[in-house]
This record gives C-alpha cells, sequence and structure tokens, in this order.
C-alpha cells in the first residue's frame, strides 16, 4: 500500500496531531461512539468497569469521566455513574438492587415519578413495594421483612417538605441488612453529606443546581462502596444509560457556580418565604428552615442549608379555582416543574390526591425561588394574592 492517499481516503484520514500543552480552563469535550485500540491485544485486555481506560463511548469519555470524578468530590464518594434524567438514575438503582420476590420501602412524601417507578415494579415485576411515613425515623424497624433490600429515602421530601431523620434511618436499616438510597437533589450535596450520616447510595438529578440553565436533563448515582458500585454498572451498561458529552460539559461550566448560585437561592428564598408567612392568604409555610416545618430539628441538625425550594397551604378558605387563579396572575414566576435554574417558578399540587394519610384542605403551591431580585418576586406574589 502506497503512503500516497486519495482525496476522499485524506478526508477521513488525516496524518495531522494537534500539538501537546494547550491548557484552558473548561474541561474539553471529547465525542465518540467508537473508540480506538492501538492493538488487538489492547482490544481483548480492556475492560468496560476499569475506568483507567476506554471501550466504548456508552461506558464513557474524558468529558464523562471528568464529570462522574468531580460530581464524587462534591458528595465525598467513591464511585459515580451518569443516567440521562433522575428519573433514570432512580430506575439504575431499583434495578441494581432488586429482584422478583425482594421488598422495597418509599417514603409517602417521595418525587412522584419515583413513586409510579414502584408501582410499576410492583404491579409487573413481582417486587413488593410499601409506602411509609416520611417521619417514621427509627420506627421503620418495625416496617423491615427479611427480603427489604432498599429503603428509599428524600431529604427533605420535594412537595410537602418534611425532613425524615436520616442517620436514625440508616441505622436501623443496616442492623436489619436493608440498603439506603436518598434522593439528595433539593441539597445538590451541598447542604446535606449524606454518605456522613450512614446513606449508602446517593441519587442526584443534575437537571437542577449542577446545570442551573435549565437546559439540561441528566442525572447521577454516587456510592462508597466497591461492591455497591459493581451492581449498579452492571445495571448502568445492561439498560444502556448513556449521556451526551455536550450535556456532561454544560454541567461540568455550570459546577464552578454552583455553590454561589444554591446560596443566593437559598437567602432569596428564606426571605419570600419569611414574607408570605404574615400574610394572612397563607396558613402555613413549608420551609425546612422554620420552626414549625415538620422535620426542622433533623434540618438543623444535619443540614447547612436550604436552597430555592419550599411550599405553602393557602387558608382552607380559598377555593382550588381561587389559587389556581393565584398561579396564573404571577407575572414573574413562570408555571413549570423542577427547580435549581436562574428562573423562578410556581406549581399547585393536589396534595390531598398524592398523599394517602394527608390532614387539611388547603391548597399547596410550591415555589421555586430563582435568582432574580426577592424584592421583585415579592412585588410579583403580592399582586397575585390580590387577584384570588
Amino acid at each position: 500500500m502506497t503512503d500516497k492517499k486519495s482525496l476522499q481516503t485524506a478526508l477521513i484520514h488525516s496524518d495531522y496531531i494537534a500539538p501537546d500543552g494547550f491548557a484552558a480552563f473548561p474541561t474539553a469535550i471529547h465525542h465518540a461512539s467508537t473508540v480506538l485500540f492501538k492493538d488487538v491485544a489492547a482490544m481483548r485486555s480492556r475492560n468496560w468497569q476499569d475506568k483507567t481506560a476506554y471501550t466504548y463511548g456508552l461506558h464513557g469519555t474524558p468529558t464523562t469521566f471528568t464529570l462522574e470524578a468531580r460530581l464524587a468530590e462534591i458528595e465525598d464518594a467513591r464511585h459515580c455513574l451518569l443516567a440521562p434524567s433522575g428519573l433514570a438514575a432512580i430506575a439504575m438503582v431499583d434495578f441494581a438492587l432488586l429482584k422478583s420476590g425482594d421488598d422495597m420501602l418509599i417514603p409517602d412524601n417521595v418525587y412522584n415519578p419515583n413513586r409510579e417507578l414502584g408501582n410499576w415494579l410492583a404491579r409487573d415485576f413481582g417486587i413488593s413495594v410499601r409506602f411509609y411515613d416520611p417521619m417514621i425515623g427509627a420506627g421503620i424497624g418495625d416496617l423491615i421483612q427479611s427480603n427489604t433490600k432498599l429503603i428509599w429515602t428524600e431529604a427533605p421530601g420535594s412537595v410537602s417538605m418534611e425532613v425524615p431523620d436520616i442517620p436514625a434511618i440508616c441505622r436501623i436499616a443496616h442492623d436489619k441488612g436493608a440498603f439506603v438510597a436518598i434522593d439528595n437533589t433539593w441539597s445538590a450535596g451541598l447542604a446535606f453529606r449524606a454518605f456522613d450520616h450512614g446513606v449508602d447510595i446517593v441519587m442526584q438529578a443534575l437537571t437542577k443546581y449542577q446545570s442551573g440553565g435549565s437546559d439540561v436533563l441528566m442525572g447521577a448515582v454516587l456510592t462508597r462502596d466497591d461492591a455497591l458500585k459493581k451492581h449498579i454498572e452492571t445495571a448502568h451498561m445492561r439498560l444502556g444509560f448513556g449521556v451526551s458529552v455536550d450535556d456532561a460539559y454544560l454541567v461540568l461550566r455550570g459546577l464552578p457556580t454552583m455553590k454561589l448560585r444554591f446560596e443566593a437561592h437559598d437567602a432569596g428564598a428564606r426571605r419570600i418565604a419569611a414574607w408570605l408567612k404574615a400574610r394572612p392568604e397563607i396558613d402555613k409555610v413549608l420551609h425546612p428552615a422554620f420552626a414549625d416545618c415538620p422535620g426542622h430539628e433533623n434540618w438543623a441538625r444535619d443540614f447547612s442549608g436550604a436552597g430555592g425550594l419550599f411550599s405553602v397551604i393557602f387558608d382552607e378558605g380559598y377555593t382550588e379555582a381561587q389559587t389556581d387563579r393565584f398561579v396564573d396572575s404571577l407575572k414573574i414566576f413562570k408555571i413549570g416543574f423542577s427547580w435549581g435554574g436562574a428562573n423562578s417558578l410556581c406549581v399547585p399540587y393536589r396534595i390531598q390526591t398524592m398523599r394517602k394519610s394527608w390532614v387539611g384542605t388547603g391548597q399547596m403551591i410550591r415555589f421555586n425561588v430563582g435568582l432574580e431580585d426577592p424584592a421583585d418576586l415579592i412585588a410579583d406574589i403580592e399582586q397575585a394574592l390580590a387577584a384570588l
């Protein structure tokens, strides 16, 4: 074969290699489905579970490996795996640890897609799924059976905001041989150090604070346990979960400002929540930093911050039609799910239909306080309250 290539071949196979020594702040974006090997021996010796080398784009490139390592540093974990969304990350944990005949416990205030996933596993996969009072604490021991493999927690519940006693749940669960997983999205891994409080597996929806731009769907599962990592990694591969390296770059770009943004969300939300607490239209403000929020004592003991998400319950005299009109009348707050972005959001919830044991008939509204001026957000709420 001659060294002289035709134009068509040269368009595909270039001899040029960029010089070494380039340095910049952003992480490089490495696009790849196919990964190239030096020779057949390298191909045959490569293990997709070994993150010191590369096998196929689905299992990672330098871009996704870097994001996983950065997220593990934030949570003080040993291992991290990326998923296409927060819900995909939850599914990865369930499929890694559960089989037909196993039992799983889920808090009754859980993120609703987690609830629906549990119901699906119970209906079609022969897994027992039971929902428990999020404030049960050490009483979880009375629910753990010999086949209970996984206990989900959420701190706080992302709608009704109860803060569970995570250390107590973990102590009892471990005594009885069950693993504890937590949806730690509310605190972004910044305000709650889950592994230090006994949690085995952390799930994060990177869609929220880590991204910060309301433009990325991604999730992550983290652990310190090598054996758990192998189970989760196998599920990750069997389910074929991959993420866009462009999206991974966007999350990497958001990480340097995440703590600053989280603290700004927190400060704005507390100011607005305190203002709402004094309004006659509001019966209760559900903000973990407030003493009358269920589980506040757990938050005060275990958390260092609160972020931008909280809920309110309107006085029972207001109908759903009235509180819907309030939401529709907001101008700066937009109607939409999620949180962690710069834009403020507001969503009404029919909490009485979501929770079997919910007490009260007042209408619930959840606020995500973005990065706008809190004074402008208060003015927006005030004019909308006038529309009730």
